[in-house]
């Protein structure tokens, strides 16, 4: 089930809500005043990755051997190039 974010009106609180689907007829209620008064807010999907980042058998600048102070690269180096 999807999970819709809600700002009440009345108190102006965000209220997070899981609905079978956005036509429901199901009110939304407040879960910080009891109000049903509510605006839906606009929320960006998100995605979770599961696994490394990393394509398997490679660091993350690319190289086999795992550096000894990860993460090898934040600014763009290797920290093995300097």
């Amino acid at each position: 089930m999807p999970v819709y974010e809600y700002r009440c009106k009345k108190c102006g609180k965000v209220t997070e809500i899981f609905q079978k689907s956005l036509t429901s007829n199901e009110p939304a209620i407040c879960s910080h005043c009891g109000s049903t008064n509510l605006m839906r807010l606009i929320s960006a999907p998100t995605m979770v990755r599961v696994g490394d980042s990393s394509p398997k058998g490679t660091t993350c600048c690319g190289r086999t051997e795992r550096c000894d102070t990860p993460p090898c690269s934040d600014d763009g180096v290797c920290r093995r190039d300097r």
